[in-house]
């Protein structure tokens, strides 16, 4: 059947991008019919030629790196939450021709922390303060009840995170990279450096461990996530994020008020 309405995720590179098997495994889940969900290798530069060439078949598009600032100029307005990181991973194409963005990476969070229990935190730790560490911010902001010490490599960046803590509401305590074993001693840490930032840090944990979200999935498990699990301690992937973001979008690009979230996880898990 030719799909009447579609969806795609853009970025460069875009190759590795698992969204449409996500989506793709929702829509059958749910038996919706007529969906189709693509991947398109889109840079900043050719980003607003892309949108001038989208029909009204369009529902929706998933937006990673280099994108989710760049896009901003090109929508018509953007919610609150995409608003206080200024990061747009979604846009939703609206009946009325409008151009809304909006932000899942937080609601992600906060709602994969939930399904492991993790309701409140009286504290926190953050390994590293790039681009994901404002949206792990931005969700401690609704679940962190005390301070967030953010371990960073660079004074610049511990202004930054000072800044995004006072625009969040969030009491931000910056903190050298070299002290960042310490962060082990907070009951819950997301870690959101790049591959390799935190393999040395493995074998520097104490004892007893809290809950660890290391954003990563590939390759997985890093040297962190296993030694933490051999502590017993709680560990979230990557996956688990990628997913819990993927069917707030769902739902905004469908209508659809269910949630495929077993089926997406499935299909994550399969890739």
């Amino acid at each position: 059947m030719t799909a009447t309405r579609r969806a795609a995720v853009l970025g460069s590179p875009i190759a590795h991008s698992l969204s449409p098997q996500l989506h793709t495994a929702g829509y059958r889940a749910l038996g919706l019919q007529g969906w189709s969900y693509d991947r398109f290798d889109v840079d900043e530069a050719a980003l607003p030629g892309f949108f001038e060439g989208l029909g009204p078949e369009w529902a929706g598009l998933s937006l990673t790196m280099p994108l989710k600032r760049a896009v901003i100029p090109l929508l018509d307005e953007i919610t609150d939450t995409a608003a206080s990181v200024e990061a747009v991973n979604t846009v939703v194409f609206r009946p009325d021709g409008r151009r809304v963005g909006d932000n899942t990476d937080i609601p992600g969070l906060v709602a994969a922390l939930h399904e492991r229990g993790v309701e409140k935190a009286e504290s926190a730790a953050i390994l590293g303060a790039g681009a994901t560490a404002s949206s792990a911010l931005a969700a401690l902001a609704r679940i962190c009840t005390g301070e967030v010490t953010v371990y960073v490599r660079s004074e610049r960046r511990a202004d930054e995170m000072r800044q995004w803590g006072e625009r969040l509401g969030v009491q931000v305590r910056p903190a050298d990279w070299s002290d960042a074993a310490r962060a082990f001693e907070a009951p819950l840490v997301i870690s959101t450096t790049p591959a390799g930032g935190t393999d040395a840090l493995a074998e520097r944990l104490p004892a007893h461990v809290g809950t660890l979200f290391d954003v990563l999935y590939e390759p997985w498990p890093t040297p962190l996530a296993a030694a933490w699990e051999a502590r017993g301690g709680q560990v979230l992937s990557g996956l688990d994020l990628l997913v819990h973001q993927a069917v707030f979008q769902f739902r905004q690009f469908t209508g659809d008020p269910r949630s495929p979230l077993t089926a997406m996880r499935e299909a994550a898990q399969r890739r």
